[in-house]
């Protein structure tokens, strides 16, 4: 199996980061704003944690854009060789 490239380990490391952020953050949230009532405390808190999945999907995009490329380059290279062995 391939070792990964520093882009993949700096992209795993801040989605597992993310995923923390993103549960401590709504414990905090709620917690925060809790003196303000109950409703609006889980109110709050569903928002913020729609918001921090939406980041952790721009993170998972750069990944599957990551990997794309990756693909396209090999398919390249495939064409080039056919094309190549077709021109002589």
């Amino acid at each position: 199996m391939p070792q990964k490239d520093i882009y993949e380990k700096i992209i795993s490391f801040l989605q597992g980061a993310s995923w923390a952020i993103v549960i401590f953050g709504a414990l905090v949230t709620f917690k925060a704003s809790m003196p303000l009532g109950v409703a609006f405390a889980f109110f709050i808190t569903i928002i913020y944690v729609i918001v921090s999945l939406f980041l952790i999907l721009a993170l998972d995009a750069f990944s599957v854009n990551k990997q794309k490329l990756a693909e396209a380059k090999k398919q390249t290279k495939l064409l080039e060789q056919i094309y190549s062995k077709h021109t002589k």
